[in-house]
């Protein structure tokens, strides 16, 4: 039995004695409401316990996150200096020219996060989507695990069991100072703003990170881009002098909404802040990425080490278009097979989030699929192989009494400089997307776990 097995069959059984559940959910709770932890008016969390994860298990998955990092950059590097490579990522006009604006720093993501599925019983590993550009989580992730730390349950699982948080909002606001001081070449405190739309849910976070920056002696402040101004050479927001964007708003909103010459973009392009992530994060951040990076036209990019774990590690991905690729060692027309192979594949729009536009073949009855491929070929989608989907009991309080049931789980590690797994995020839900913003999910936080 795997150690993470073994621990969860030890936390359900401390749970069925005496109260300790009811009162471990009454505990849950109020931490819940005293640290914000609500993904707009829902509670980011409600079974009672957390993910475990053994520490080889843990140390497995960050070796392969730092390999399939490592072959991302070298994709991006490549695709940077060759138009016919880039164009494989469906980049629009407008992300065309921005990718190109020197960000001032070496990583084009210094914070990002793969979001995988990860099967203890059998080690399978597989990386399905890259966030390279807004990666939401962290410090919800670590206040999480201070919710957890004080349940009632988790105490008395200490007594058999060392349980480890992994912080993770720490590491982003490392990889946030390393790039402002690149870009400056000094250590001079940066005006920092965490720039997003006032009505996002995700908000509650916002909050969180600037304590994360208070801790280190920095004050943030919480933006709008409606706020930006941009005039002799300084951007404010709010009338607050900036110097550097934390970005959380999406590219692609902010220049729907604001414009190519919005303020934040002419004072990221004039170099008068600097902003992480960069807009070159766009070109990894489409889903392309995945296509363009286990397709066989680009294999001699990338060394033995990164070829292996592409081809371990990342599902077989293609851009959706009339072509010949390979499958399986084998040559395939790629729509004909895309269209008779519907329970064995996935599609998804290039650029969307929240689990919005995607098809799951096996979902779906032969008339959706193939509507779903027109649409596909008329839009930049991409079309993946599916992966087998992990699941685990998890305890909740229900009326009063435990309940047991099972619920799928995601692994999605933050990355720093996409190439060191710095904690990670667990999505639990009944529905396959495991969306939070979809509605169709919750966090629980990752602890490491061994027996005393």
């Amino acid at each position: 039995m795997p150690t993470s097995h073994a621990a969860i069959a030890a936390y359900h059984a401390l749970l069925t004695k005496g109260s300790l559940a009811v009162d471990s959910a009454e505990v849950l709770e109020q931490q819940l409401r005293r640290m914000g932890l609500y993904f707009g008016d829902r509670p980011l969390c409600s079974v009672l316990r957390p993910r475990f994860l053994s520490i080889e298990a843990y140390r497995e998955i960050a070796r392969a996150s730092a390999l399939v990092g490592r072959a991302f950059e070298k994709i991006r590097v490549a695709a940077m200096a060759d138009s016919r490579l880039r164009a494989q990522f469906g980049l629009l006009d407008w992300e065309e020219h921005l990718v190109h604006v020197p960000p001032g720093y070496a990583a084009a993501s210094p914070t990002s996060r793969l979001d995988a599925f990860y099967t203890p019983e059998t080690g399978s590993l597989k990386f399905t989507e890259y966030n390279a550009e807004t990666p939401a989580g962290a410090a919800f992730n670590d206040a999480l695990a201070r919710a957890f730390l004080a349940l009632p349950v988790m105490q008395a699982f200490q007594a058999s069991h060392v349980p480890l948080p992994i912080p993770s909002g720490a590491g982003v606001v490392d990889a946030l100072l390393r790039a402002w001081t690149q870009w400056r070449g000094t250590r001079e405190k940066p005006q920092i703003v965490i720039l997003d739309w006032r009505e996002v849910p995700t908000s509650n976070e916002f909050v969180l990170f600037e304590q994360e920056f208070a801790a280190r002696g920095l004050e943030a402040f919480i933006g709008d881009p409606r706020d930006a101004e941009f005039s002799n050479g300084k951007l404010t927001v709010a009338g607050r002098p900036v110097t550097f964007i934390y970005k959380r708003v999406l590219i692609d909103e902010l220049i729907t909404r604001e414009g190519v010459d919005g303020p934040v973009v002419r004072a990221v392009k004039a170099g008068a802040v600097c902003m992480v992530n960069s807009f070159g994060c766009k070109l990894l951040h489409k889903k392309a990425s995945l296509a363009v990076l286990s397709d066989e036209r680009q294999t001699t990019l990338l060394d033995a080490d990164e070829r292996d774990a592409v081809s371990r590690f990342v599902p077989w991905t293609r851009v959706m278009e009339e072509r010949q690729t390979v499958f399986a060692s084998a040559t395939v027309d790629l729509v004909p097979f895309v269209s008779a192979n519907r329970e064995r594949l996935v599609l998804k729009p290039n650029d969307d989030y929240g689990g919005k536009g995607i098809v799951l073949g096996w979902t779906v009855d032969d008339a959706t699929w193939n509507e779903a491929m027109r649409t596909a070929l008329a839009e930049p989608y991409i079309v993946q192989e599916r992966v087998t989907l992990p699941s685990e009991p998890w305890p909740m309080v229900l009326d009063g009494a435990l309940h047991l049931g099972d619920r799928m789980l995601d692994t999605a590690p933050f990355m720093t400089d996409g190439q060191i797994m710095n904690g990670c995020l667990t999505r639990i839900s009944t529905d396959a997307l495991l969306n939070v913003s979809a509605g169709g999910g919750a966090n629980v936080p990752t602890f490491l776990v061994e027996a005393r």
